[in-house]
């Protein structure tokens, strides 16, 4: 009889701990979270109801308070806030997926046969390779016309080089863009030898061989999109900041995320032309749970791989170039006037550091008196000393760590040891700045965002050069980088209260890996790669 009554004791203690209970969508325990809160705290569960963080705290604290029928055990494994890739091209480089991909090509014959390959296979009336970056090469020379028109006499074949600033075509593609030797090349160059277009293009000249290649279809629209957004929840990323879209894509990203078929956020640029700007001042500022159209993307000047980034002195191994700006002065200040009167942000393409001086003058110039703009120079990536301290104005630095770690071989050949110093300084502008977001560029780089981490606070390459780090003083510490991989590049983005960090109220956007990024060997970091990846309670891979 005793027995009998503890066992109904038993359960009416049961039941009544259960009726107290708050049923959650998911309970995820048992882990080592790195919150990125104000504190940098750390806790060992969350609950998540709605998409969102219910609760986060201890695992034995929050299995008393909340049930559910997903319960997921971590045993240890460390959790971070959804990464964010703060620059890159995210349509674009699902556009690459559907072409010739050339990166890692060691020479202009590997491309050929890569060519060759694809031709043999899609059998397509036009060609587009991306990837292609002659500083990999034996002979690191820009490459001409010449191979592509024994190999391809009657198939237009276009090349873009890996920064996107450059391109090698053959002469069907120069007939067909009408491209001569007295064809203007404003904001840019067509390369002449002997009289005669070589096939490579740098910069604005390039727009008249893309008015000329094919659209691609809805459906290779489509389909780079969601190819992309795999290899993202692949390597963790959650949300993307796109560098540069038209109006028809980012229709097209809304009208896929609405029916579900789209999981992953975006942040949007548009591009910054007149037509785009009109539409968008008068449609305003678009957002939705997964999609946020509130910036538009200007460039200043080109790239320094192909010594388009315009410099306030000429080029060291080239002293007859200085690179350009895309656009007169008068015209970018014109357009960055007409965003600041908008409620829009501006990011601008600024590698040079004659571009650099440029662009933060008029962005000191148009903000004047205008609070909490958060505009962004996208690369900043040749600073000359004098200008830095415009980052204290609240412009932030967006850039690209592996920038530094692609580019370091040849870039003090580029810029000569003076103007070296202040390249590629994520330390010293986060210092002026109190923030900085980090991306990749991709597929100017590598999407990895493993990559991004341990390029910022080692300053090496995959293999460990060099071996003390490349301008080991501009290093950023791990948690300064996991920072600008999350809650620093959402509050760029003006999204700092609903993602970028774990805590109550923020959508559950995260990713679990089996490693502890703020402890494991640097060496090891690129090795990493993650367990899930979570967008808002969602597990997507």
């Amino acid at each position: 009889m005793k027995s009998f009554s503890l066992f109904f004791a038993f359960l009416f203690l049961f039941s009544c701990m259960s009726s107290t209970q708050t049923e959650v969508d998911t309970l995820v325990t048992n882990a080592t979270i790195y919150t990125v809160n104000a504190a940098f705290e750390k806790a060992t569960a969350m609950a998540i109801k709605d998409g969102k963080i219910l609760a986060i705290g201890n695992t034995d604290s929050l299995l008393k308070k909340y049930t559910s029928k997903a319960i997921l055990d971590y045993k240890g494994k460390f959790i971070y806030p959804g990464l964010i890739d703060a620059h890159c091209h995210f349509y674009g480089y699902g556009l690459t997926l559907q072409e010739v991909d050339l990166r890692g090509t060691k020479s202009f014959e590997e491309i050929i046969t890569r060519l060759k390959a694809f031709q043999k296979a899609k059998n397509p009336a036009f060609i587009v390779g991306n990837g292609w970056d002659q500083n990999d090469w034996a002979v690191k020379k820009f490459p001409s016309k010449t191979a592509l028109d024994a190999a391809f006499p009657n198939i237009p074949v276009v090349l873009n080089r890996i920064d996107g600033h450059a391109i090698v075509v053959n002469s069907k593609v120069l007939q067909l863009a009408g491209i001569t030797a007295k064809t203007k090349a404003d904001g840019g160059q067509i390369e002449l030898q002997n009289g005669e277009p070589t096939g490579i293009l740098i910069d604005n000249p390039m727009e008249l061989v893309f008015k000329i290649i094919p659209k691609p279809s809805r459906k290779t629209q489509i389909a780079a999109l969601l190819d992309a957004e795999k290899v993202m929840f692949d390597y963790g990323l959650t949300t993307v900041n796109d560098a540069g879209l038209d109006p028809d894509i980012i229709v097209l990203i809304d009208s896929l995320q609405q029916v579900g078929k789209m999981k992953i956020n975006v942040y949007a640029m548009i591009t910054a032309n007149q037509k785009n700007m009109d539409l968008y001042f008068k449609k305003g500022i678009y957002k939705t749970n997964q999609l946020n159209v509130r910036s538009f993307k200007m460039y200043g000047d080109g790239a320094l791989g192909s010594r388009g980034a315009c410099m306030h002195k000429p080029y060291s191994d080239s002293p007859k170039q200085f690179g350009a700006l895309l656009s007169p002065v008068p015209q970018l200040k014109a357009v960055a006037q007409q965003i600041a009167n908008s409620p829009f942000q501006l990011n601008t393409h600024a590698i040079g550091d004659s571009a650099n001086t440029v662009l933060l003058k008029i962005y000191k110039e148009v903000l004047t008196g205008k609070k909490d703009r958060r505009w962004k120079i996208e690369h900043a990536q040749v600073i000359q000393e004098s200008d830095f301290d415009y980052f204290k104005l609240g412009i932030i630095p967006s850039v690209q760590p592996t920038h530094a770690t692609s580019d370091m071989y040849w870039a003090g050949d580029r810029l000569g040891k003076d103007r070296l110093k202040n390249a590629y300084a994520y330390k010293k502008l986060l210092q002026k700045a109190g923030t900085i977001a980090l991306g990749t560029d991709f597929p100017v780089e590598e999407v990895n965002p493993m990559l991004t981490f341990h390029a910022a606070v080692a300053r090496q390459d995959v293999k460990g050069f060099p071996k003390n780090g490349f301008q080991i003083e501009n290093a950023l510490s791990r948690e300064e980088t996991l920072k600008g991989m999350t809650l620093w590049a959402a509050y760029s983005n003006f999204e700092e209260n609903e993602k970028g960090s774990l805590e109550v109220g923020k959508w559950a956007d995260f990713v679990v890996f089996d490693a502890d990024l703020m402890q494991v060997e640097a060496s090891q970091i690129v090795k990493i790669k993650p367990s899930n990846t979570f967008v808002k309670g969602a597990k997507q891979k």
